[in-house]
């Protein structure tokens, strides 16, 4: 069970045209005893949804596309055992759009239920921020072993095995030299297989990072002699013996590595944007100035809290993203309500090709919210 690119690019920018898209998080419980209250939690989430489909706050079509909705998630939900191993499932519905897509997720995300013109995909991309694919390789003189961690699933991928003489300490007097110096050569040439193999795999696959293990005397050579490419993406190390193949030992040592090299990694981006920001570079702290740089397409990179939910407006003709508001201060056009502009701006600067760090953490971010690396200077801010 992976959240993949496929899954994503059939929600992101997913838009009713007119019509309410529903978006329901809701948390499995791994043991099938408790699921018995999965159906009422479901039920109580579309409470909402239940009130604007048999209400008159939305024209008919919509309510006919809610109703069907409704029927079609609360069906979906009622099938037992349908999501082994699932710890979140997302839902995505628009039955006026002949729209119903599922995405099982790896870990639990917060029960919502969000309706609204666009889809509400900003919990599955924060999700999906926190699981890089990495390449974990475990190596020593004579067996080199390599897997995949993705969203907390393990694969084997390969194992390598080099020549190796019978016992490099049975040589004797005049041999004993020459023996030791082919059991060297006999390592180099393994290492060399081991590294043109890591760099093939790389090449084939979208890796994101690399994690090293193995005994403590040789992995920080092997990262050495990485070439510049794979040695920029080591994440980080671990110590282990070779000898171990305890699928959940490797994963989690493996993966120790991954959350460590991820709190590193978003404390470094929010420090770079603000510092930036500080010293009168291409970057905006806070929703105001973020909202008007997505509007005009200027983020390049967009930095954002996991939990920060954002109600505002937007401006389907123009693309402006606002705080408040009624009309639109570029085209003068009306502006659509949205409970979470946050994630309308996240859409908007993945479609226009910037990226997302999601912050889990307690940051410098923690008041702002979000903050924004420019690819270019900011016009003014329209005043209409």
């Amino acid at each position: 069970m992976s959240v993949t690119a496929q899954d994503i690019g059939r929600v992101i920018g997913l838009h009713g045209d007119g019509l309410p898209v529903v978006s329901l998080y809701a948390q499995i419980p791994l043991d099938p005893a408790e699921r018995g209250g999965l159906m009422g939690r479901v039920r109580s989430l579309l409470a909402g949804v239940r009130e604007a489909a048999d209400g008159q706050s939305v024209d008919h079509a919509a309510r006919m596309s809610l109703r069907d909705d409704l029927q079609r998630i609360e069906e979906a939900f009622r099938s037992e055992g349908r999501w082994p191993g699932t710890r979140s499932v997302a839902v995505f519905a628009c039955s006026g759009r002949g729209v119903f897509e599922e995405i099982r997720l790896p870990q639990p995300v917060r029960d919502r239920a969000v309706v609204d013109e666009t889809a509400f995909v900003r919990p599955v991309l924060a999700v999906l921020d926190e699981y890089p694919r990495c390449c974990v390789v475990l190596v020593d003189a004579a067996v080199t072993h390599v897997w995949e961690l993705y969203q907390d699933e393990l694969r084997e991928v390969r194992t390598l095995r080099g020549r190796k003489l019978r016992d490099p300490d049975y040589a004797r007097w005049r041999r004993e030299f020459t023996t030791h110096n082919r059991a060297r050569e006999l390592e180099k040439e393994h290492y060399r297989r081991t590294l043109q193999l890591l760099d093939e795999l790389f090449r084939v696959t979208p890796y994101d990072v690399l994690v090293v293990g193995g005994l403590e005397q040789e992995v920080p050579g092997f990262v050495e002699v990485l070439p510049p490419r794979l040695r920029s993406l080591v994440a980080g190390t671990f110590v282990v013996d070779q000898s171990t193949d305890n699928r959940e030992e490797i994963k989690k040592r493996a993966g120790e590595v991954l959350s460590e090299y991820e709190r590193t990694s978003e404390r470094q981006a929010v420090g770079q944007v603000l510092d930036t920001a500080a010293a009168g570079g291409r970057a905006v702290i806070g929703p105001d100035g973020c909202l008007w740089a997505g509007s005009v397409a200027a983020i390049d990179r967009l930095v954002v809290r996991s939990d920060a939910v954002l109600p505002g407006v937007v401006c389907d003709a123009s693309g402006w993203l606002g705080t408040s508001g009624d009309t639109c201060p570029v085209c003068g056009e009306g502006v659509r309500k949205t409970p979470d502009v946050l994630d309308e701006l996240v859409q908007s600067v993945i479609e226009e090709g910037g990226s997302i760090v999601h912050v889990s953490q307690d940051t410098r971010l923690r008041e702002e919210l979000v903050a924004a690396e420019l690819r270019f200077p900011l016009p003014p801010v329209p005043t209409r």
